[in-house]
């Protein structure tokens, strides 16, 4: 069996269009020798489609006065991670969040209760540009941590016996629960069905490097060796409750914290809800001129027609 390690590291490497390796080099050249690896994932990656949509990269940085120097925004970056911006370039849009190589090693582990960094690269990502081999090895052992991370917090809420697609795809569903989403309910299944092969393959190396005891059957059908207490249960629904309750007030600080450094945020915000929820949301002139208060009076309207949960 392939270590994790090795899994990711391929998976890392798989070629992109190359649209988006020129994009990446052009985000690593915005911040100059303080950037050390760029990263893509998210829904342009599993649709394999760029044109008329907005591309997801974290960017990692050695530090963030690296990044910034003295100013406000390596102090929101540290206090509050990620910073996120908007791009364009050669006809392409795309956001990038900005982590620090020990933040997003932190973030992507299971140091961390909050999700919004290993459920992302619990999926597939692409490592597109790298400054040199040292930062591509840290990369992809912080990329490694992020699928163990998920299924370990998951244990509690999955029964002893699962088939392998419908762990991840229950795995995924609580991250989804965890932050305030625009999309559907179902999309946690979506992404996992987008290539189930994948998740089966990176079944038994992620579950061992969570240390998890199983069974796998012929089928596909993994056995939890070790069956867990009701005692066990009930405190992993008081952790998952725990993150629901802080990750959503993440959220909304950050959405505060990026209405400062995303021009338009509050439009791509609109945009994203309609696109997901299948909403038409119009945003008035006043919540651009005050994006903070503009987003968050939309959210009791968006919380009663369901359009974010």
């Amino acid at each position: 069996m392939d270590s994790l390690n090795d899994l990711v590291a391929a998976e890392l490497a798989e070629p992109v269009d190359p649209r988006v390796s020129a994009m990446a080099v052009a985000l690593a050249a915005r911040h100059g020798t303080a950037a050390r690896a760029v990263l893509f994932y998210g829904s342009c990656l599993r649709a394999q489609q760029l044109d008329g949509l907005m591309l997801d990269f974290y960017l990692i940085v050695s530090d963030y006065r690296d990044a910034y120097g003295r100013g406000w925004r390596a102090f929101a970056n540290r206090l509050l991670p990620p910073n996120v911006f908007p791009m364009e370039h050669d006809g392409l849009a795309a956001k990038y969040a900005v982590l620090s190589e020990a933040d997003f090693a932190r973030l992507a582990s299971r140091g961390t209760r909050n999700v919004s960094v290993w459920a992302r690269f619990a999926q597939p990502s692409r490592l597109v540009w790298a400054a040199h081999e040292p930062a591509r090895r840290r990369a992809v052992a912080a990329v490694a941590e992020a699928a163990p991370a998920l299924l370990s917090a998951a244990r509690p809420m999955l029964p002893d016996r699962i088939d392998a697609v419908a762990m991840w795809a229950g795995a995924f569903d609580l991250t989804y629960a965890a932050e305030l989403r625009a999309e559907r309910g179902g999309r946690a299944v979506s992404v996992v069905d987008s290539d189930p092969d994948r998740y089966r393959r990176f079944t038994p190396a992620a579950l061992m490097a969570a240390d998890e005891a199983v069974r796998i059957t012929a089928g596909g059908e993994v056995h939890f060796i070790h069956a867990l207490t009701p005692e066990q249960r009930a405190a992993g629904a008081r952790a998952w409750a725990r993150r629901r309750r802080e990750g959503k007030a993440l959220t909304l600080a950050r959405l505060a914290k990026a209405s400062t450094t995303f021009a338009g945020g509050i439009d791509y915000l609109a945009w994203k809800i309609n696109r997901h929820a299948g909403t038409a949301i119009a945003i008035r002139p006043w919540q651009r001129r005050f994006p903070i208060l503009g987003a968050i009076s939309l959210l009791p309207r968006l919380w009663r027609k369901g359009a974010v949960r």
